[in-house]
């Protein structure tokens, strides 16, 4: 992640939020209780709009990071790896973070596993955007910087790779919604991988096919388990010095000002303004492909409890419950944990059969009533792989194509309408309802 300048003072600070409310042109739906309230967004474009260019066919496609920690890095060596493997055809030529030791880091592994690829590296992610020579940019930053990362680079025509959850807020993914619909000649991929397996392809077959009737209700999980505290595994660098290699104030943003904190930096999804927890972090890689296999429409009602049952340090919860209702009425449960790891079944239940997707392939079984009109159906699906590499490529691929990639706006919008109005109702104890006409969310 890296630099940039918001107005702090009270009337610079007003005027950017009026204009910026106004761009956006969506409602404000406010924040979990604790939180500073985020307008429709604190998302103002701040570079130049350029046009946006598309590598040639033997062209490898020239790629920017911004964020250089944990996701970032892994993204990385995966690119670099996949091209060395001739699977793809891709370069990294620049990295970007607000801390100096983790950008020149990335900045050496990809010129040392990059033969004869010159690097550059960035505090200021505005400098790297600012380049005609990037087609696209993977954007690896804490969730409270997706949004304006996203937008601005956009606006600087590249195609855009964002690591899950697409934003923090709602009001902020509305944002991006809309400045992807402005730019609709650029392709978007939100990192929710398992989108990639086919069974959830297969599964959407047999729900339009009218196999199992209508779909009336469905589940899935993400549930794992930790003895010192779930995202603690992040370590934290001695060397770490604001002021000096590292911009605290730049990587909190809007967030700010703060004292430094160590922990913060290092481990925000553990800590409710920063992030959603389990529901953004773990959640959203189940709900996407579920949703996708529905295609029940927008989520209408959302209610969710969570609670500290394990690990107390924690400001967020080790324990979730989210139901979610949809248009057409579909009813969706999700449960996560970071303090037990034994989830639910994934599967969807039909008023005449249902599927059942727990394993690579998709079981289609009767219900009682039907068993003498609906046979049982196993529906082999093939072994892709790592599905975060197949979706790494359907990016590249959607890059030259010009399609729209897997995991694009439309689908990501829906998983945010769920991500933010299941933590509001977490915080703040009550069910929302959303509006998909008016894209707006009240309390119900």
């Amino acid at each position: 992640m890296s630099t940039h300048d918001m107005p702090k003072s009270g009337g610079s600070r007003r005027s950017f939020l009026a204009q910026s409310a106004a761009l956006a042109g969506v409602a404000m739906v406010g924040t979990q209780a604790g939180a500073k309230t985020i307008e429709a967004a604190n998302i103002l474009p701040t570079v130049k709009t350029r046009k946006g260019s598309t590598p040639k066919a033997d062209e490898a496609i020239r790629m920017g990071i911004i964020g250089t920690g944990g996701m970032g890095g892994g993204h990385l060596h995966a690119f670099i790896n996949m091209t060395n493997q001739g699977k793809c055809n891709a370069q990294i030529v620049a990295v970007c973070d607000v801390c100096d030791l983790k950008a020149e880091d990335a900045r050496r592994v990809a010129e040392e596993k990059q033969d004869g690829v010159e690097v550059a590296s960035y505090r200021s992610y505005h400098d790297l955007l600012k380049r005609d020579d990037i087609h696209a940019v993977l954007i690896a930053s804490p969730e409270h910087w997706h949004a304006q990362h996203i937008i601005d680079a956009l606006e600087a025509g590249k195609d855009v790779y964002t690591e899950k959850p697409m934003t923090l807020r709602l009001d902020q993914g509305l944002a991006v919604r809309r400045a992807i619909e402005k730019h609709s000649d650029r392709i978007f991929q939100v990192g929710t991988q398992a989108i990639m397996q086919p069974k959830y392809n297969k599964a959407r077959d047999v729900v339009k096919s009218g196999l199992i009737g209508t779909p009336v209700w469905s589940q899935t999980s993400y549930c794992r388990n930790s003895t010192s505290g779930e995202w603690n595994y992040y370590g934290i660098d001695d060397r770490w010095e604001p002021g000096k290699n590292l911009d605290w104030n730049a990587w909190l943003g809007y967030l700010g000002p703060r004292e430094w904190d160590p922990k913060v930096y290092a481990r925000w999804r553990r800590y409710k303004d920063f992030s959603t927890g389990i529901i953004g972090d773990l959640l959203v890689h189940v709900m996407t492909p579920l949703i996708f296999s529905l295609d029940s429409g927008w989520p209408t009602r959302v209610v969710a409890t969570g609670a500290h049952v394990i690990d107390k340090d924690m400001e967020n919860h080790d324990q979730v419950n989210l139901n979610v209702q949809f248009e057409d009425g579909h009813t969706m449960i999700i449960a996560g944990s970071t303090a037990n790891e034994v989830g639910l079944e994934t599967m969807i239940r039909g008023h005449k059969a249902n599927i059942y997707l727990n394993s690579r392939h998709v079981e289609v079984r009767p219900e009682r009533i039907f068993v003498d009109d609906i046979e049982s159906e196993r529906i082999e699906c093939e072994d892709i792989g790592n599905d975060q590499d197949a979706l790494r490529l359907n990016w590249l691929e959607c890059i030259r194509s010009r399609q729209p990639a897997k995991s694009n706006i439309d689908l990501a919008s829906k998983v945010m309408v769920a991500v933010d109005l299941a933590t509001r109702s977490m915080w703040e104890g009550h069910a929302f309802s959303f509006d998909p006409e008016k894209m707006r969310a009240t309390k119900a």
